[in-house]
């Protein structure tokens, strides 16, 4: 009997070229997709149905072309709870949020992966650009994606040894090129417009603050702009406008560009500064997802700040309470409080944690 194994499809062409691959391993392959109340599907005739008939209509094709089936889950509450959520209350305490860190082992390889092992799926399959990979002691590690340009697992930095051994990753040995190429080649278009760059739950041309200001019980209000020194010098109109390291609508006129240096909500204070403010030596980091042991000393590695961020050498002092105190080899522009922060030992994701108290 055939293993079988579930795939985790979003609509994009990765996703579809990972089922792809499965089915040509031999294995017997589900597809799932999940709804989150945000989708926007403007094609001809589904305008009148719910978004739940609207997915499985545009997913027919794929069933048909690679001969699986594929289930469509309603989502629209545990995202809501979950990542929605979190979104709102991060930049209403003043930080900046990651939701993908929080959508993948939350969303999709819990709430998901429960119906794929209700299925008797032995796995579940994503088109994420990593790999993952069983050590000696058989814990399961986590290992970047063969392409540098694409990898991502920084999103996945949060997985637990239960996810991962659940989790698979057919396109972590491949390069982008090489999954657009193999779509070509066997017809598998997807069916988003546009691959997503960006917050899956934004939508085009709409930005944070728009969608903030429409969530219910969300409140901002104007405040004080002050300079590093603590002088006022003009007003914000909601700290949710701003992130560290931000240039634009600060609007005050200096000898130089004003930049975002700190948030301070309980004051509704908006604190900036020029280029040089920005620089900090390293910052306390919370609620660490240690992939497999916590280290028991502190080790020099990797670390990578936001998803794009060049990844930098760093001490990493941990504590027992999931926490740590990281200081960089070379001094960081714009460290993010509410940001992701992962550490590297080359390829390996030694874990990921949350960023707090740049210093």
């Amino acid at each position: 009997m055939k293993t079988t194994i579930a795939v985790a499809l979003s609509g994009g062409v990765d996703s579809f070229v990972a089922a792809y691959l499965l089915c040509r391993q031999g294995y017997s392959v589900i597809g799932l997709h999940f709804i989150t109340g945000f989708e926007t599907y403007s094609f001809k005739g589904l305008k009148n149905k719910s978004l739940l008939d609207q997915a499985q209509d545009r997913l027919r094709p794929i069933s048909k072309k690679l001969e699986i089936p594929i289930k469509v889950f309603d989502f629209t509450d545990e995202f809501k709870q979950n990542v929605i959520d979190y979104f709102i209350n991060t930049y209403q305490s003043g930080q900046t949020p990651n939701p993908c860190l929080i959508c993948n082992p939350i969303i999709k390889f819990s709430y998901l992966a429960k119906h794929a092992y209700k299925l008797g799926a032995k796995g579940l399959a994503t088109g994420h650009y990593a790999r993952r990979k069983q050590n000696r002691l058989g814990f399961w590690q986590l290992y970047k994606g063969i392409d540098s340009k694409k990898d991502q697992s920084y999103f996945l930095s949060r997985l637990t040894q239960d996810q991962l051994s659940f989790a698979r990753f057919p396109l972590g040995e491949m390069t982008k090129r090489d999954t657009i190429t193999l779509a070509q080649k066997t017809g598998l278009h997807p069916i988003a417009k546009k691959e997503s760059q960006d917050i899956c739950f934004i939508k085009k041309n709409k930005n944070y603050g728009d969608f903030l200001a429409k969530q219910p019980g969300f409140s901002f209000t104007p405040g004080p702009i002050v300079d590093v020194s603590g002088k006022v010098i003009g007003t914000h109109f909601g700290l949710h406008l701003f992130t560290i390291g931000q240039r634009r609508g600060i609007n005050c006129p200096a000898s130089e560009p004003y930049y975002v240096v700190r948030l301070i909500p309980e004051r509704n204070c908006l604190v900036v500064g020029f280029k040089n403010n920005l620089v900090k030596r390293g910052c306390k980091v919370a609620q660490i997802n240690w992939i497999n042991t916590i280290p028991s000393a502190s080790f020099k590695a990797g670390v990578r700040l936001r998803y794009r961020h060049k990844e930098v050498l760093a001490d990493i002092m941990p504590a027992y309470d999931s926490t740590a105190v990281v200081r960089f080899d070379i001094p960081q522009k714009a460290v993010t409080p509410g940001q992701g922060i992962v550490i590297y030992q080359d390829d390996l994701v030694i874990g990921g944690g949350w960023i707090r108290e740049p210093f």
